[in-house]
């Protein structure tokens, strides 16, 4: 846990264990985190935001843009067909070279433009989805953007608020809060102010608000225990992001047809290359080009731009629904999707009652 750590008035509090502040009580936890009912002072926060850092997590490393343009290559069937234009221009057969190359670069561009539009999308959302809190600073209730709160700023939850960091309740009158994003239960939980055992599991914290889950109802305040990778939903995201990622069933389908038919292509061609030498005692230049042409002629070069153009047109539909894929062939893993199995409301919905319709004694709206 993002835990203070030095003495006061410097720029990190003391701190007790990482993990234990549940089991506080709160008078002690507002002693370890040097704040009060005033809450922290503009400078006390500017230290704390110095030291700690901004209120967000870690974005996942993304390839550069070069990288991305030359992860379009990565295929086998390009590999080949990268081979074929290299050995025609080798040959002075500029125009087939020109081709081909032509056909792949095309086919990169799709993929990197697409993917590229994604990335812009993906990013453009974050930005409107920053959330503020209401925070007590200098002795004053304002609002202040998520990403500079600091450990012992004392912060003010209503109904309808989203927690932005890891709390201690410091007051709770009436507070439900909905955890599922952490415990999977959709429903509200009660909470108050009384610490609760050391080894308590994270679901029966309940004098704790945690990052990301969602005030349902009642009114609170707390001291922010724990910021951005720091937090209990900042630690599952760093869990998820060690998971490697594996190679798409489409992918694994085209590497696999395109060792299979250039074994094929290589046999077809040393075969037509043996049978003119040894039956009709062609010359050897002249049998090699022929077996060339035969190789350069059967790789379908139109295929790969095929393919991506079909993600691509995939990519397109997807994001005028709503849903925005950041890389091409993950439509495809979608798309192969037939029943999906979860236990529980909330999982793969919003967990959140909306309104659809207003019918009226005169109007349906």
């Amino acid at each position: 846990m993002n835990s203070p750590g030095s003495s006061r008035g410097a720029a990190a509090p003391a701190s007790p264990t990482s993990g234990d502040w549940h089991s506080l009580p709160a008078e002690l936890v507002m002693e370890r985190l040097e704040a009060d009912a005033k809450g922290l002072s503009s400078e006390q926060a500017a230290r704390r935001l110095a030291h700690y850092g901004p209120n967000r997590s870690r974005p996942p490393e993304r390839p550069g843009p070069l990288l991305r343009f030359l992860r379009q290559f990565h295929n086998f069937l390009i590999y080949v067909l990268l081979a074929s234009s290299a050995i025609l221009a080798a040959l002075e057969h500029w125009l087939d070279a020109a081709v081909v190359f032509g056909v792949t670069l095309i086919n990169a561009l799709i993929g990197f433009i697409q993917e590229g539009k994604t990335e812009r999308a993906f990013e453009s959302i974050q930005g409107l989805l920053a959330p503020t809190a209401s925070v007590v600073r200098n002795g004053k209730r304002v609002s202040v953007p998520g990403d500079d709160l600091v450990p012992g700023d004392l912060i003010v939850l209503d109904a309808g608020d989203r927690v932005p960091a890891d709390m201690r309740l410091l007051s709770a009158n009436g507070v439900e809060i909905q955890e599922a994003v952490l415990t999977g239960e959709s429903s509200p939980v009660e909470k108050d102010i009384r610490p609760v055992r050391d080894d308590a599991p994270v679901a029966e914290h309940s004098c704790m608000a945690y990052s990301g889950t969602l005030v349902t109802h009642g009114q609170g305040s707390g001291l922010i225990v724990a910021t951005a990778d720091a937090t209990q939903i900042g630690q599952v995201g760093s869990l998820l992001a060690t998971v490697a990622s594996r190679e798409t069933p489409l992918l694994r389908q085209l590497s696999r047809f395109g060792r299979w038919l250039t074994g094929v292509i290589v046999v077809l061609a040393v075969a037509t290359f043996a049978y003119g030498r040894l039956v009709h005692d062609f010359a050897a230049i002249d049998m090699f080009l022929a077996a060339l042409g035969l190789a350069v002629a059967a790789i379908p070069e139109g295929l790969p731009a095929i393919v991506t153009i079909t993600l691509a047109i995939g990519v397109e539909r997807m994001t005028k629904l709503g849903a925005i894929v950041r890389q091409l062939p993950a439509v495809e893993t979608l798309g192969s999707v037939n029943i999906i199995c979860c236990d529980k409301t909330g999982t793969l919905t919003r967990n959140e009652m909306m309104v659809k319709s207003i019918a009226t004694t005169t109007s349906l709206y």
